[in-house]
């Protein structure tokens, strides 16, 4: 029986027998740590009847913890260079497919169609690079992929920005639109010597468990998100001027008189407003563009 391909020993032989060189551009930092992976895959529970999805397989350290617990498991891998290395690593995983393709550019619904048939349970797993790591968890979720939820590691600031609370310098629009989407919760730190090679920053693990329905009712969704990236744009400017700046279908007597109907304060920063005033508001900041101009686009 090979030994895991998680230890230093066995990942030193395998980049050497491929003369494997890793490339910057991908992000690639590969783990060697058996426990770190056995802990990632806990925190999926998984269940014989479980899919998986993996994004950046690597030489497949992570993928061989999957396929030992998961029903099948599915990964994209952009680097060509890897494909004959996991064809060989995997080749004991009779439940593993790998996919040569960036998954920002996959039909990530359809690949599940014809892969997982119809298993209910779907999880995305995966040790994600740390240059794409937002751009691909926002596709996950806003492309409505029928998930029960998502367990990767990535940059330990970017996994606290996402957890964020109201009031607290980490919190943002992409709090938001994670906790829009999903309960989210950071549930590990992995500290940097446990990869090759070493990246500059430590590491945590965030589970985020899709929510059956929003945690607030909303007019228009995509509005929005309009409403908090533009209360975002500037962190040190208020409410008031943050709007005014940057949602220019709007003057600026309109959102203080939004504001103030919605009890809003206009001197307020994004920062300090829950999910729910955001709702409030930009469901007011709707309405008012509907009832003053009904034929004008948003």
């Amino acid at each position: 029986m090979n030994k895991d391909i998680a230890t230093p020993t066995r990942t030193k032989q395998i980049l050497e027998k491929y003369g494997f060189s890793f490339k910057k551009s991908l992000g690639q930092n590969f783990l060697i740590d058996t426990n770190i992976l056995q802990n990632i895959v806990d925190y999926a529970e998984l269940t014989e009847e479980s899919c998986v999805i993996e994004i950046g397989p690597g030489i497949g350290a992570l993928t061989e913890q999957l396929a030992k617990r998961a029903k099948k498991v599915v990964a994209f891998e952009i680097d060509q260079r890897l494909l004959p290395i996991l064809n060989d690593t995997l080749a004991p995983y009779d439940n593993v497919q790998i996919i040569h393709q960036d998954v920002l550019e996959a039909d990530v619904n359809k690949v599940i169609g014809e892969q997982f048939g119809d298993t209910k349970d779907i999880m995305v797993v995966a040790n994600l690079p740390y240059y794409v790591t937002t751009p691909i968890l926002m596709k996950l979720l806003e492309d409505h992929i029928p998930l029960r939820g998502i367990v990767v590691m990535l940059q330990k600031e970017v996994a606290e920005r996402m957890a964020a609370s109201p009031s607290t310098k980490d919190y943002g629009s992409l709090s938001i639109a994670v906790q829009y989407y999903t309960e989210a919760k950071t549930v590990m730190i992995v500290p940097k010597t446990v990869f090759v090679p070493q990246p500059n920053v430590d590491s945590a693990v965030i589970r985020l468990i899709r929510r059956k329905n929003p945690p607030v009712s909303l007019l228009d969704e995509s509005f929005f998100f309009k409403v908090v990236r533009a209360s975002f744009a500037q962190r040190r400017k208020t409410i008031l001027n943050n709007l005014s700046h940057n949602l220019n279908m709007f003057d600026k007597e309109t959102i203080l008189s939004v504001l103030q109907e919605v009890e809003i304060l206009p001197e307020r920063r994004g920062e300090s407003l829950s999910i729910e005033d955001f709702a409030k508001l930009s469901n007011a900041l709707y309405s008012s563009i509907s009832s003053n101009n009904p034929s004008k686009k948003i």
